[in-house]
């Protein structure tokens, strides 16, 4: 094993959070290594920008996610079950390489609401805590929306988002999401206009007296934008070809077109690609360095003053998990909390039109051209009688129609032959959907661990994920159902799908969800029942920092990207801080 020499930083994981904090710390002075398991390929290599819109490499194949040949997972629904490794990737997308999910994302950049970092709290004070159900292990994050609001703010104005305030200091703006937190400021780009379904969408929801208002989009529409980092991206060109691939012309706010140059520019950040970290030597106090394979396999030692975990999700958690830094979440003695509260997204409860005499180019579009309502999100809306906690956001996009995966064709109609094709023929074009994205709370028996039985092709166990439905996320779902149906209705297609929604048997890994995998290195405010404070920083290890969707206590009814941006500037922050004092933030 080489030792390498001393830096200040190093970063695991060079996505949005690596790239960020690189950024924030490099232009504080502190020299940063960023490690990435997978390559350092960049936009503008040749082969990436020869093959952009090849839809069979990156969206079916997964040119850009992790293989699951060489690591995995494994998943069990319940303690009493074996688990058995996930031999493809299905449900999620996790990427690999210089940018990580970063570049191959959509673009929805929400802020969570202010009740969501208060979700125990809030739930308790309006319904009474018999209301949750005893196996949930909600909590509140340590942190509240307006401390988090400058972090926000600093995010969307660094990524260019474009939207419609909906609040401003208080104030409420009709055409924004009246539901929202306050805001600072409006954003930093005006929203697109609307497709003509989203017009279709926000005339049926004004109807029916709901809030429209745009989606945040990370996707430039229609304008030059320059960061406060004096970074100019050009306007996005609606290719359809967002989520799964990078983006041709960088209208796409990801970290290797924003803040990765920053840090690459101060002269103070170097890159290793092909680096797989596996685990943090510590004395059980503070973390001394950063193990890892080399391309060759061979293990190197990486020591630095400060280690920060910014990787996805599963692999932040089996980091700390074979590093034995934190105690293990047990679910059954109910201690510790590395692996604690994992959490997902719930789907589910959409609605289908299709129409025989209407045309919307759906061959164009971006991952976050969308409409929605905040209705039927948080706890927008009275819970008291439906028995469930929680809700979603309700949208309707339109993020381009490539030619494998986008056929859609009404009920009944035979899976191949001439009428399937007559079918493609006929709706290619004149389809549309309403969608529901529900939150994810946490329950005692959802969480992360290493599996016993299992190893990657290094010899070290895989991660094991405990997840399933429960009634509470079926109840949900099934209400949801009814309200998007309502809105296809007063759309008043030829054709409709939709109805109360249902969830599977079991939580299915083989069918796309989403990549909002969430919880298992959890914040609070309370050493016994979270592994980082508000500042992502380790109880048990001051000097590591833990940054990333790993962080919530359980997920909301949007995408996490906004939320782990906010956290990675606020984490940024209290490096610096701690770099100052040397010791653990309070």
């Amino acid at each position: 094993m080489a030792v390498q020499k001393k830096v200040d930083v190093v970063v695991v994981g060079i996505g949005w959070v690596g790239g960020i904090i690189a950024a924030e710390l490099t232009k504080a002075g502190l020299e940063v290594l960023g490690l990435e398991r997978g390559h350092l390929r960049g936009r503008n290599t040749g082969d990436w920008m020869e093959n952009k819109f090849d839809e069979l490499r990156y969206a079916i194949r997964g040119e850009l996610f992790q293989n699951t040949a060489n690591e995995t997972w494994t998943l069990r629904h319940n303690l009493s079950e074996t688990a058995l490794p996930m031999r493809q990737l299905g449900s999620f997308l996790p990427g690999t390489g210089l940018g990580g999910a970063g570049v191959h994302w959509n673009g929805q950049t929400w802020r969570f609401h202010p009740r969501d970092f208060t979700m125990r709290t809030s739930t308790v004070d309006r319904y009474g805590s018999a209301f949750i159900p005893k196996e949930m292990s909600i909590q509140d994050w340590g942190i509240t929306y307006d401390q988090l609001e400058p972090y926000y703010d600093k995010f969307e104005y660094m990524a260019g988002i474009a939207g419609k305030a909906g609040n401003l200091n208080g104030q409420k703006i009709p055409g924004g999401n009246v539901f929202e937190g306050p805001r600072s400021r409006e954003f930093p780009v005006k929203p697109p206009p609307d497709t003509p379904t989203a017009a279709l969408f926000r005339k049926a929801a004004t109807d029916l007296g709901y809030h429209p208002f745009p989606g945040p989009t990370a996707n430039l529409p229609a304008v030059e934008y320059k960061n406060p980092d004096g970074i100019t991206r050009g306007q996005c060109n609606y290719c359809g070809f967002c989520e799964r691939f990078g983006c041709e012309v960088g209208a796409k706010a990801d970290p290797t077109v924003t803040v990765i140059p920053v840090a690459l520019k101060t002269g103070r950040f170097k890159m290793r690609g092909y680096s797989h970290v596996f685990a943090i030597r510590n004395d059980g106090k503070n973390g001394q360095s950063v193990l890892y394979y080399d391309a060759a396999g061979i293990v190197q030692e990486q020591p630095a003053d400060v280690i920060v975990l910014a990787a996805y999700v599963f692999n932040n958690v089996r980091t700390l998990l074979l590093s034995k830094l934190g105690k293990p979440y047990d679910p059954v003695a109910g201690t510790g909390s590395v692996g604690k509260n994992y959490c997902y997204q719930t789907g589910g409860g959409g609605a289908s039109g299709w129409f025989k005499s209407k045309k919307f180019k759906r061959y164009m579009g971006a991952g976050a051209l969308a409409i929605g309502i905040d209705d039927f999100n948080a706890d927008n809306f009275d819970h008291a009688a439906l028995g469930f906690i929680g809700g979603g956001s309700v949208t309707s996009g339109q993020s381009g129609a490539r030619p494998i995966s986008s056929l859609s064709v009404p009920p009944g109609t035979p899976a191949f032959g001439r009428d399937w094709k007559v079918a493609v023929r006929d709706y290619y074009d004149s389809v549309m959907g309403i969608g529901f994205q529900g939150e994810s709370p946490a329950y005692t028996t959802h969480f992360l661990d290493l599996d016993p039985n299992y190893r990657d092709s290094f010899g070290n166990p895989l991660i094991r994920i405990a997840f399933d439905w429960e009634p509470n996320e079926r109840k949900m779902i099934a209400y949801a159902g009814t309200k998007t149906l309502e809105l296809m209705k007063a759309i008043n297609p030829d054709i409709i799908a939709g109805g109360p929604g249902s969830l599977p048997a079991h939580y299915d890994s083989s069918v796309y969800q989403s990549t909002h995998n969430t919880g298992g290195a959890i914040m609070g405010a309370d050493p016994a029942t979270s592994v980082v404070n508000n500042y992502l920083q380790m109880w048990d290890a001051p000097n590591v920092f833990v940054v990333g969707a790993c962080n919530f206590p359980q997920n909301a009814g949007f995408n996490p990207t906004g939320t782990v941006g906010a956290l990675a500037y606020r984490a940024a922050e209290g490096i610096l801080k701690y770099r100052k004092t040397g010791k653990a933030l309070v």
